[in-house]
């Protein structure tokens, strides 16, 4: 079989697939990444108000990690639906979910108003906001590497994790003004204003998917009459080591989570460094992921996605130990420097090549089903990293040892993982997934 025909017919967009799933990432992010940050700065003091100051703190990063319960088990209804309906489908339901849920947190009375009801339906919200999430980037990272042309894969699909980054930005730089508000301001209407924003989000995101056309991969499996009928069946049957991988490859998140809410906290309450000045080094550190991430995709184009991931992943789990260290000491000029090397640099290298990495384990049938399943597990035990690293850090000036070696640990565990997996960056589309080994047949440029 040539090079061509072991890629799918039909019209591909791939610029227009990047940039809906970049852009329809940063509004869904932004929607997740906003409760991340008042959990780490506000939620203690108002949904937890009777505990101490560390116990309430520890609680509202609990009700951050309780989003990434609800994951897998979105994972594998929105997997299904996805492997059996389409792209289209999932990443719509996912945009209007979460713009919702965000909207309606924005809403909620405090505990002084209602209650231990409070935090009961931030958690039942959080639940749905962490649903959404589990078939949001699975989806668009499927729609965008079944669009992209052949030597490309990896490249076009990093825009996924470009738009989660920039994301990230948004959430961030909406929280600052907010967090320069007086205490009071701050806790009784401030926090509220990032939710409510999240109905601009619901709009321009579902203008924006609907107008996006199926993949040809999917649409030459509904006309082969080749749509797996039960995708998870098919995929436990053939593919559980791959969906195992994926996991362990997707603890590596546990460096994004440690970063954007461990640290926030541990800087502000512990270390009492001014909460604007850690805003700003997220800030930085992922406006330089923002062109960090498609060059490390590129790369990964030329020399193969184990090398570029397993980079990230080691380069990251070192640098986690200079940049606490720099903010146990409130070294702030180190706490931009380690704090950009790692998150900004390094780590995009892992962050930006996953998507195809992961997606090109899978055939069509179950592509978006294992990615969904595997990363959202993976990201379900990342989730709770913020709640362990609380629980574990010491007092002293060393007291963010424990965090480092564990954050250090998953970094390890996941590239050993990534290592065991096959190499794909030349294999077709049509090729992918199979078990027997087959010759690279993509044409070169």
């Amino acid at each position: 079989m040539s090079a061509k025909e072991q890629e799918p017919h039909g019209a591909r967009t791939p610029k227009k697939a990047a940039l809906a799933s970049w852009i329809g990432s940063a509004l869904e992010y932004y929607d997740f990444f906003i409760y991340g940050t008042a959990a780490a700065l506000v939620f203690g003091k108002i949904f937890f108000p009777g505990s101490s100051p560390a116990t309430g703190t520890l609680l509202a990063l609990a009700t951050f990690g309780v989003g990434y319960v609800a994951r897998p088990v979105g994972a594998f209804l929105l997997g299904h639906i996805g492997d059996k309906f389409g792209r289209k489908r999932v990443l719509v339901f996912t945009l209007i979910l979460m713009g919702a849920s965000t909207f309606l947190v924005g809403c909620l009375p405090t505990f002084d108003q209602v209650g231990v009801a409070a935090p009961i339906m931030l958690v039942v919200l959080r639940l749905c906001q962490g649903f959404s999430a589990s078939g949001e980037q699975a989806g668009a990272n499927s729609m965008t590497l079944e669009h992209a042309p052949p030597r490309r894969r990896a490249f076009f699909t990093s825009f996924t994790l470009s738009g989660t980054q920039a994301g990230l930005i948004i959430a961030t730089a909406v929280f600052l003004p907010v967090a320069r508000l007086p205490e009071e301001q701050l806790l009784s209407w401030g926090w509220r204003v990032p939710f409510w924003l999240s109905v601009v989000v619901v709009a321009v995101g579902y203008i924006i998917r609907r107008t996006l056309e199926e993949t040809p991969a999917f649409k030459e499996e509904q006309e082969h009459k080749e749509v797996a009928r039960m995708p998870l069946a098919v995929l436990f049957r053939d593919f559980t080591p791959d969906v195992i991988r994926v996991v362990c490859c997707a603890l590596v998140a546990l460096v994004s989570t440690i970063f954007s809410v461990y640290v926030l906290t541990y800087a502000v309450n512990t270390i009492k460094l001014d909460r604007a000045t850690m805003l700003w080094v997220a800030i930085c550190a992922n406006i330089v992921a923002l062109f960090a991430i498609p060059f490390w995709a590129s790369l990964a184009d030329r020399v193969g996605r184990r090398p570029v991931f397993a980079f990230g992943a080691l380069g990251s789990g070192v640098l986690i130990f200079p940049f606490l260290w720099s903010i146990g000491t409130a070294n702030v000029p180190m706490i931009f420097l380690f704090g950009i090397l790692m998150s900004g640099v390094v780590y995009s290298a892992a962050n930006g090549v996953w998507p195809s990495f992961y997606g090109e384990m899978f055939n069509t049938r179950v592509r978006l089903s294992g990615m969904a399943i595997g990363t959202q597990i993976g990201f379900a035990l990342g989730g709770f990293g913020p709640t362990i690293a609380s629980a574990i850090q010491r007092d002293g000036p060393n007291g963010w040892l424990p965090v480092a070696y564990f954050t250090a640990a998953a970094c390890v565990i996941a590239t050993l993982s990534a290592w065991t997996a096959r190499e794909t960056h030349e294999v077709a589309m049509n090729d992918l997934g199979r078990r027997e080994p087959v010759a690279a047949a993509v044409p070169s440029r």
